[in-house]
C-alpha cells in the first residue's frame, strides 16, 4: 500500500485504501409553459466542461472537477415514462467526449458509445440525443469516452423517469454515491489508469460523497415514509449500506420492479452503474441520530452519515399503503427454447499468471506482458482494444438467450449490457429468489451467474465490466442482435 493510499481527506476519517472521483454539472432548460400543450419532446441542455465544486466544505479548497453546467452531480433530468426526451450536449472539455443513457432501452444510435453507435463529440462541438423512456425507474447518465477519467473527474447524472401511477410516499429522494481520490488540496489525483488500480479492484476512492458532498447529516421526521433512489457512480467502489435501527424495503433494481423484500441481514450491496429503490420508513424517536455505515470492505468500515431526527415528528407512524411498483413491460425470455451461450471472464492479478488464448494467435501471455501492454482482463480469452472490434456473441433478433457467465477472477465485477434488461436467474447453480431484471449484474470472485433475455433492440451493443479500470484494461465486448 502506497503512502497515497493511506491518506484520507474526509472529514470524518474515512479509513479506505484508493480511490476515484465523481461529480457532474449541467444546465437543464427544459421548455414549454405550463398549461400549454405538451411538446413533442421534452427538450433539455447539458454542457460538459471544467469547472470547480465544493465536495469536502472549508477549509479546503473547491476541487477543479469537469462537470454538466458547473453543478455536483450533474442536474437531475426526470421525465414521465413514455414522454420523449431530447438533449443537446455541448463539449467544452480539452478532449472528445459522449453520453450514455445508463439503462435506458434507446434506440442503438442514441447509445452513447464511441465509434460503435456514433462518432465521438469533438471540443467545441455539440450532439443531440433524442429517445423515447419507455421504462419507469432510476438510470443515470455518464461518458463513455475515457470513462475512466471523465466519469474520474465528475461527469455523471441522474435520469428519474416516473410511474404513471407512483407509489405514496412523504419524499423522493435521488442519493448519487460518489468516490473521488483526493490529494491533501482536495484536488484530484491525476493518477488516472494506473496498471496497479487496473488489475486489481480499480480506482476505489479515499472520499466518498452523497450528492457531491461529504455528507455529515441527513434531515428526516418521525413518521414520514422515503422513497430513496440509490446510484452507484463510482468508478469502481462497491457500497454495502446499513442503516442503523432502519429496515429498508428494497423495491427495484436497476429501475425494475421487484418484489419488496429486506436485504439479507439489512446490507444494501450496489455496485458501480448499478441502481436499488428503497423504501425507509423513519421509525426513530424526535431528535436522535441514527448512522448509515458502509460496511463493504472488511476492515475498512465508516460512517457514511447520520440519519438526524428533526425535534417534531411528521406523524406517529409511518404510512401503511401499499409499495409494489407496477413491472415495465419487458419481454419474458422463453426458458425452454433459450439458446445458450458461455462467457468467461479472466485476468487481472491473483487470477492466474498465464492466460491461454489471449494472444492474437492463441498460445500464452503471462502478467508480466499483460501489464506491459496495459491489457489485463478478458472476456472468452480476448482482451478489448477499443469500443469497436468483432462482435462475441451474434444473437436472433427477437428469439430468447441465455448466457452463462463464469468469474474465473479474484475481483468482483458488475457487469453491463447495453440496450436491454436481463432476469438474473441463478447464482452457483441455485436459482435466484426474486428472478429480479437487471442491466449490470454484480459477479463476487470465482461466480457463476445465468442471465436471460429477449434480444429484441437490434444493433451491436456494449457488453463490459463497469468497474471503469477494468473496461479499459480489456474486459469489455460487443454483443450482435441483427
Amino acid at each position: 500500500m502506497s503512502a497515497f493510499d493511506r491518506f484520507v481527506i474526509n472529514r470524518r476519517s474515512l479509513l479506505l485504501d484508493s480511490a476515484s472521483v465523481a461529480v457532474a454539472t449541467a444546465t437543464l432548460l427544459p421548455r414549454g409553459a405550463r398549461g400549454a400543450a405538451p411538446p413533442a419532446a421534452k427538450e433539455f441542455s447539458l454542457v460538459a466542461a471544467p469547472g470547480r465544486a465544493s465536495l469536502v466544505g472549508p477549509p479546503h479548497p473547491d476541487t477543479d472537477v469537469w462537470a454538466y453546467g458547473n453543478q455536483v452531480p450533474g442536474p437531475e433530468i426526470r421525465v414521465h415514462q413514455g414522454e420523449r426526451i431530447r438533449v443537446r450536449v455541448e463539449n467544452r472539455l480539452p478532449e472528445e467526449t459522449t453520453v450514455h443513457w445508463h439503462g435506458v432501452r434507446v434506440p442503438n444510435a442514441m447509445d452513447g458509445v464511441p465509434h460503435l453507435t456514433q462518432e465521438p463529440i469533438g471540443p467545441g462541438k455539440t450532439f443531440t440525443y433524442e429517445f423515447d423512456a419507455p421504462d419507469a425507474g432510476t438510470y443515470w447518465y455518464h461518458p463513455h469516452q475515457h470513462s475512466s477519467v471523465q466519469v474520474g473527474r465528475g461527469l455523471c447524472g441522474a435520469l428519474i423517469v416516473e410511474e404513471p401511477r407512483p407509489i405514496r410516499v412523504d419524499r423522493d429522494l435521488v442519493w448519487v454515491l460518489g468516490d473521488w481520490r483526493l490529494l491533501e488540496n482536495a484536488q484530484i489525483s491525476d493518477d488516472f489508469d494506473n496498471r496497479h488500480d487496473m488489475a486489481h479492484n480499480g480506482r476505489v476512492g479515499n472520499t466518498v460523497t452523497l450528492n457531491g458532498k461529504v455528507p455529515e447529516a441527513f434531515a428526516v421526521r418521525s413518521g414520514e415514509r422515503v422513497r430513496l433512489r440509490l446510484i452507484n457512480a463510482a468508478n469502481a467502489r462497491i457500497f454495502g449500506l446499513e442503516f442503523e435501527g432502519h429496515r429498508p424495503v428494497i423495491i427495484a433494481y436497476d429501475g425494475q420492479a421487484v418484489t419488496p423484500h429486506e436485504p439479507p441481514g439489512g446490507r444494501i450491496v450496489i455496485g458501480p452503474a448499478m441502481r436499488i429503490d428503497l423504501v425507509v420508513d423513519m421509525t426513530g424517536k424526535p431528535g436522535s441520530r441514527s448512522m448509515v455505515t458502509d460496511r463493504f470492505y472488511r476492515g475498512l468500515e465508516y460512517r457514511f452519515v447520520d440519519l438526524a431526527y428533526a425535534a417534531e415528528p411528521l406523524r406517529e407512524r409511518p404510512l401503511d399503503t401499499p409499495i409494489s411498483l407496477e413491472p415495465n413491460k419487458l419481454a419474458e425470455p422463453d426458458m425452454r427454447n433459450a439458446e445458450r451461450h458461455a462467457v468467461t471472464f479472466n485476468g487481472g492479478m491473483m487470477g492466474g499468471m498465464m492466460m491461454t488464448g489471449a494472444g492474437r494467435g492463441g498460445g500464452m501471455m503471462n502478467m508480466m506482458e499483460m501489464m506491459h501492454t496495459g491489457k489485463i482482463w478478458f472476456i472468452n480469452g480476448v482482451a478489448a482494444t477499443g469500443h469497436v472490434h468483432e462482435p462475441l456473441i451474434t444473437l436472433q433478433r427477437g428469439r430468447s438467450y441465455v448466457l452463462g457467465l463464469n468469474n474465473e477472477t479474484a475481483w468482483h465485477h458488475p457487469i453491463h449490457l447495453h440496450g436491454h434488461f436481463f432476469r438474473v436467474v441463478s447464482r452457483n447453480g441455485r436459482p435466484t429468489t426474486y428472478r429480479e431484471w437487471q442491466d449490470t449484474v454484480l459477479m463476487a470472485q470465482r461466480e457463476k451467474v445465468e442471465i436471460a433475455f429477449v434480444a429484441d433492440n437490434p444493433g451491436d451493443w456494449m457488453f463490459h465490466c463497469h468497474i471503469l479500470e477494468h473496461q479499459a484494461g480489456g474486459m469489455m465486448g460487443v454483443i450482435r442482435v441483427s
